[in-house]
């Protein structure tokens, strides 16, 4: 390689004496993509923050020259602030992972790019805001004049992204990070933000240093890639030699996390459906413009004329973007949404009464998407693990709830010989892989007939999904539980599902097997979506 943009010679991140990034080196070169992979923990992110000194209370040793503008290389990790807040937005730009967190509530999206522009290129309100206005037009965003006066929660997901991704090229930096840039985006918005990023780089000529565990989008974007294990950097490489030849085992553990399918066909399997709707139709009021909205209220459609049913031991999949009507779906059948037309758990009917439905709360449970924010902080595992059990079968004592839950969490591979006083833990003293088995086990505990799960991996890292995965197609044969499989991941549809029905604005476009929806798609939208996944055979 020849002179690299960026050098960096035995970083180490330090906390309160603790050191998670361990004497790491790596180099990019001037236009190059390089992608830095590992899952939660592994130090990518900190390692990208460390190189702009945005980490808190961190002790940095070690070396990060950068060969910027004036030619001269200058070592991040020792310049005095006020010349790195030169760089910092100017030179070395950063998009970060979540752009509603990371954006300004209280001020639009295009004041927040004129105050870079007004900052570091000096230019008058009125030419930074019209230059921030072609930045977001550069961007793909749809009426970027008026999108310019809007405030971040006025934005979709790819339209916050793609302002974030507008407010960091304001300048024209050499180098951008990109930590986890279409992490919280939809199938499509993700493949839409991946060829902007490409575009973009390649237009401006500058480097990015691309910060994922999605092993599919380096395969596509990136040049070389490092893989980091626990602050060390384990393997490095052109992006197809290693992921063709992997030489280090835990890159290989990486690119093998790909789910696999175990289920059992479910083809002749007679019995009453679990789940059965005929013309679901879900409606919100929305408020009428002008003075027919004093006396009426308009119906936004959620979901309409919906057809589907979930045979036992069989697993459903709702695939679609945000927005499409898959989550709303999954409400109306666990009967938390009033809905019209027909709809059967298991034969019965939601009548809204709590003590009439109480039993079919029991035949239906869910697992929701984040585990952290779905469990009780304040709750030991055995009142989350027990909860059920208090309402459905309320004439269990104490011990007899301790020994259901102890079996329903040996059940999800929890047992007391790995964490000893296992039931009188709390949720933070778990990994994220542990907490959805802790979610998945209070679901189990009063055996019931159908899963809802609500992208119950999407918030995991790919070897923790894979374990997730083949946990839930186990407990399918074991028990022959049916599952209502609510992603937007399409490869997770594919390892899981029998039948999977594709939702676009509410409506069903595509509904049949898995493999002749996902390999023979008749819809343009079905067939957008599987290309949007990225998917290499």
């Amino acid at each position: 390689m020849m002179t690299p943009l960026l050098d960096v010679r035995n970083l180490r991140v330090d906390f309160g004496g603790k050191e998670v990034v361990h004497g790491i080196d790596f180099q990019v070169a001037a236009g190059e993509k390089l992608a830095l992979v590992g899952e939660s923990g592994s130090g990518k992110t900190v390692t990208a923050l460390s190189l702009l000194r945005l980490v808190q209370n961190a002790a940095l040793s070690g070396v990060a020259s950068f060969h910027g503008e004036g030619g001269e290389p200058r070592d991040l990790l020792s310049l005095p602030e006020q010349k790195l807040r030169g760089i910092r937005g100017k030179e070395i730009a950063m998009i970060f992972q979540e752009p509603m967190t990371a954006l300004n509530a209280l001020y639009p999206v295009g004041d927040q790019i004129s105050e870079v522009l007004e900052l570091h290129e000096g230019l008058s309100k009125r030419d930074a805001h019209a230059a921030a206005v072609k930045l977001l037009a550069e961007t793909g965003i749809p009426e970027p004049e008026r999108r310019a006066l809007s405030f971040p929660h006025q934005l979709s997901g790819g339209q916050r992204q793609r302002a974030m991704i507008a407010m960091a090229l304001a300048c024209k930096p050499r180098l951008l990070l990109a930590d986890e840039p279409t992490t919280a985006l939809d199938v499509t918005v993700r493949a839409q933000i991946l060829a902007l990023l490409a575009d973009l780089q390649a237009k401006h000529g500058m480097a990015v240093l691309l910060i994922t565990h999605d092993l599919n989008l380096v395969r596509h974007f990136a040049d070389r890639v490092a893989v980091m294990e626990n602050g060390h950097i384990v393997e490095h490489g052109p992006v197809r030699k290693v992921f063709d030849a992997p030489q280090h085992p835990y890159t290989r553990k990486l690119i093998d996390s790909r789910p696999e399918r175990d289920v059992v066909p479910t083809q002749g399997q007679g019995g009453e459906a679990v789940l059965q709707a005929r013309g679901l139709r879900v409606t919100y009021p929305v408020p009428v413009p002008g003075v027919r909205g004093w006396f009426s209220k308009g119906a936004f459609v959620a979901v309409q004329g919906a057809d589907l049913a979930i045979a036992p031991g069989q697993t459903l999949g709702v695939v679609g973007e945000s927005g499409s009507g898959k989550s709303t779906l999954a409400l109306a059948a666990l009967g938390l949404l009033r809905h019209e037309g027909e709809l059967n758990i298991a034969g019965k009917a939601w009548t809204g009464s709590g003590a009439a439905d109480r039993p079919l709360r029991r035949v239906m449970q869910v697992v929701f998407q984040d585990p952290f924010s779905s469990l009780s902080p304040r709750m030991t595992v055995e009142q989350i693990v027990g909860e059920g059990l208090k309402v459905h079968e309320p004439a269990l004592d104490t011990a007899a709830r301790r020994v259901r839950s102890l079996a329903a969490l040996h059940d999800v591979g929890l047992t007391e010989a790995q964490f000893p006083a296992l039931l009188d833990r709390y949720p933070h003293e778990f990994s994220g892989g542990q907490r959805q088995r802790i979610a998945i086990a209070r679901a189990l505990i009063v055996n019931p007939q159908l899963l809802v799960l609500d992208e119950p991996t999407s918030a995991l890292d790919v070897t923790i999904q894979k374990q997730v995965l083949g946990l839930l197609q186990r407990l399918q044969r074991e028990r022959g539980l049916s599952f209502l499989l609510i992603t937007h991941d399409v490869e997770v549809i594919r390892a899981m599902a029998h039948q999977v029905i594709v939702m676009k604005d509410g409506a069903i476009l595509e509904a049949g097997p898995v493999d002749q929806v996902l390999d023979a798609p008749r819809h343009p939208y079905t067939r957008q979506l599987v290309a949007a996944a990225l998917i290499d055979p």
